[in-house]
């Protein structure tokens, strides 16, 4: 059963902590969608300088807090564009996602853009199917020279 969760606006201080929270997310949810090579690759980025430096700097973001502890965020960054949703193994399937996600929107929304684009995971693509978004195409790319396949996804918000 999903509950509501604190959000909060994604501070600077928060960093170390979602970075944390993307490397669990998909060293505890991926062990059946993806091999152990990909998993390592992936979450390696977590902690790469200049990977995720950018997004989290220069994007608008939220956290999900449960009894005060980060479980989940999401950031969007370019302005049209949902970068990232990450979820701790924990916590996963209790709401943090869907509660992120519709805030996201809701900010997209009121910053006058009526469509968001993603790059979604084998991981969190269904999530997005649920809530009206549409796969555009399937792409491959390469993370450390590791293949990987992700879906392009649109979700008119207007």
């Amino acid at each position: 059963m999903n509950k509501n969760f604190d959000l909060k606006e994604l501070l600077v201080s928060h960093h170390p902590c979602v970075r944390s929270i993307y490397e669990d997310a998909i060293q505890s949810q991926c062990q059946d969608l993806y091999s152990r090579e990909q998993i390592i690759a992936w979450s390696s980025l977590a902690w790469l300088p200049g990977i995720l430096d950018r997004t989290l700097n220069e994007g608008k973001g939220w956290i999900s807090t449960d009894n005060d502890l980060i479980e989940a965020f999401a950031v969007r960054y370019p302005i049209n564009r949902l970068a990232l949703i990450y979820c701790r193994g924990r916590s996963a399937r209790q709401g943090h996602a869907t509660q992120l996600l519709k805030q996201i929107e809701a900010d997209a929304l009121a910053d006058g853009q009526s469509v968001l684009i993603t790059e979604a995971s084998l991981l969190s693509y269904q999530l997005l199917l649920r809530y009206g978004w549409r796969i555009k195409s399937l792409e491959k790319i390469k993370i450390s020279g590791i293949l990987f396949d992700r879906y392009l996804m649109i979700k008119k918000l207007i």
